[in-house]
C-alpha cells in the first residue's frame, strides 16, 4: 500500500549548515488510511526520516524543489527525490495563476488555519524559546503551525486538482 507523504520542514535559517532543521512534519494519506508524524530536534535523523516515510509513494511539498528537499539532502545526506516521486504543489498553482507564498494560496484557495500570525521567521523565534528556556507553549505553537503546513497541503492539492481539471 502506497501513501502520498505530504512534507514540510522548519529550520533556523535558509541554508544549511548555518541552519538546522527543527522540525519535519509528514501526513501520510492513502484513501481514509492517514498518520501524521513529527520529528523534533534530536529526532530530525536520516533513519527517523526514512522510517517516518516507509511505504510512501509520492511527495508533496509546496516550494520543496527548491528549499525542504536539497535542505534535507544537505543536513541529513538524504536525497528524497530519487527515493520518492516528488510532487511541488507550487507550480502547481503557478499553472493556475496563483503566486505567492503558501499561507497566500492558502487564502486565496479558502483553506483556512488556527495558527495566524505564524511564519517562517516567527517559526525560527518559536524554537530559540524553546530551546534556549524550554518554552512549552512556544513548542506547541511551532508544531501546530508545522501540522497545519502539512495538511493544509493536501487541502492545497485537492482544490489545485478541481481546478487543472478544470482547465485540461
Amino acid at each position: 500500500m502506497s501513501y502520498d507523504a505530504y512534507l514540510d520542514i522548519e529550520t533556523t535559517g535558509l541554508s544549511w549548515p548555518s541552519a538546522e532543521i527543527t522540525v519535519i512534519g509528514i501526513y501520510l494519506v492513502n484513501g481514509k488510511d492517514r498518520r501524521f508524524v513529527q520529528l523534533v530536534g534530536r529526532d530530525v535523523t536520516r533513519r527517523n526520516l526514512l522510517d517516518a516515510l516507509a511505504g510512501g509513494g509520492r511527495l508533496i511539498t509546496y516550494n520543496g524543489s527548491r528549499f525542504d528537499l536539497p535542505f534535507i539532502n544537505q543536513a541529513l545526506g538524504t536525497d528524497l527525490v530519487t527515493m520518492f516521486g516528488h510532487r511541488d504543489l507550487m507550480y502547481d498553482c503557478w499553472r493556475c495563476r496563483l503566486y505567492g507564498g503558501f499561507k497566500a494560496v492558502e487564502q486565496h484557495l479558502g483553506v483556512s488555519r488556527r495558527s495566524h500570525g505564524v511564519d517562517g521567521w516567527e517559526a525560527v523565534r518559536l524554537w530559540y524559546r524553546y530551546r534556549d528556556s524550554g518554552d512549552l507553549e512556544a513548542l506547541d505553537r511551532l508544531l501546530l503551525y508545522n501540522k497545519e503546513d502539512v495538511i493544509n497541503l493536501k487541502h492545497v492539492r485537492d482544490r489545485l486538482d478541481l481546478r487543472l481539471q478544470r482547465q485540461a
